[in-house]
């Protein structure tokens, strides 16, 4: 990287297909020289972060290179049905009863894994960081947001790993947790993760409970930051957007004028993050990326889509530095 790199945090929501947006997001920021330090991410952003998390770390990757992963990525490959899924119109259905997803998930874990481990990381140890500002179990350069349906909690891996399953957090694989915060339910497989005391929980996709965890990387200590902590969102504005954050569910807009299913339905996925980015401080943080050309679930998005939504991001990073200044910032809220 550039000497006259700026450090930052950066957060990174969950999106589906639409994460290709945070990759032009976060190559602008990159061409800006910020330079991440942690990084947080929710889904698509945990795929996403987990590149650069691991690029950072070793410093061995430039912008141009995250890019070229990005659009290189094949996102129909993501559709990877078991045995009994492929069966037309039974083995969806099936899925769906039995809770199991409809498609296996492997490639992207595999994909994830593979770039990870050409970067030189496997666990989590290998993205450890020294920085005593920090709590012991937060000092690492990537974190990722899961929803445990067993326990009911949301989790932050790799913090967590010791506090709620007993596990050395080192020890743990950084593909594995990025596949746990992708597995959107019923669509992809859950990701079982048994504790040192021997109870199994299944993972889901963290965006069940927090889809844009902007205050996760927030200091607690009552301290000004250090750096930027830059979040990065393809979520629609609310309560506009409302009908585009969940598509499937715009079908119900054909039973009347009430909404009221759809809006319970969306407010329980995005309410926690919505509240939090609502507050002034931190919605002056906020980097939101125009993505509803492309549905979250819209694996069979052509080149050019791919091509158009990264340069979204990109623009959107563009628009947003225009007008940033962390000194005015630290100056009004902090």
């Amino acid at each position: 990287m550039a000497p006259s790199s700026k450090p930052a945090d950066f957060v990174l929501s969950g999106g589906g297909v639409k994460g290709v947006g945070l990759v032009g997001a976060v190559v602008a920021l990159m061409d800006a020289g910020y330079l991440p330090q942690r990084i947080s991410g929710t889904s698509a952003g945990s795929i996403v972060g987990a590149v650069v998390a691991a690029a950072a770390q070793t410093d061995e990757m430039t912008s141009a290179q995250v890019k070229e992963l990005a659009l290189q990525l094949d996102y129909q490959k993501f559709l990877d049905p078991g045995v009994v899924e492929r069966v037309p119109l039974l083995g969806p259905s099936l899925a769906l009863v039995r809770g199991s997803g409809i498609y296996k998930g492997d490639y992207a874990h595999g994909w994830v894994r593979d770039q990870l481990r050409s970067l030189g990381v496997s666990t989590f140890g290998d993205l450890a960081i020294d920085d005593d500002e920090l709590p012991e179990e937060q000092r690492y350069r990537l974190v990722v947001t899961v929803a445990d349906v067993t326990t009911g909690q949301l989790v932050r891996l790799p913090w967590d790993y010791r506090r709620v399953y007993g596990l050395d957090p080192d020890e743990q694989s950084v593909a594995d947790a990025v596949r746990a915060s992708m597995a959107i339910p019923f669509y992809f497989r859950p990701v079982p993760l048994t504790s040192s005391a021997g109870r199994t929980s299944t993972l889901v996709d963290g965006g069940l409970l927090s889809n844009f965890p902007i205050d996760s990387l927030d200091r607690t200590d009552g301290e000004a930051p250090r750096w930027p902590s830059f979040g990065v969102t393809v979520l629609p504005n609310l309560p506009d957007g409302n009908d585009k954050v969940i598509p499937a569910l715009a079908a119900l807009r054909l039973l009347g004028p009430s909404h009221l299913l759809e809006d319970v339905i969306t407010t329980a996925l995005v309410g926690r993050d919505q509240t939090y980015l609502n507050q002034p401080w931190v919605r002056a943080r906020a980097i939101r990326v125009d993505s509803t050309d492309v549905g979250f679930l819209d694996f069979d998005i052509t080149d050019d889509q791919v091509e158009a939504l990264y340069a979204n991001g990109y623009e959107a990073v563009d628009r947003f530095l225009a007008t940033w200044n962390w000194s005015a910032y630290l100056r009004r809220f902090r």
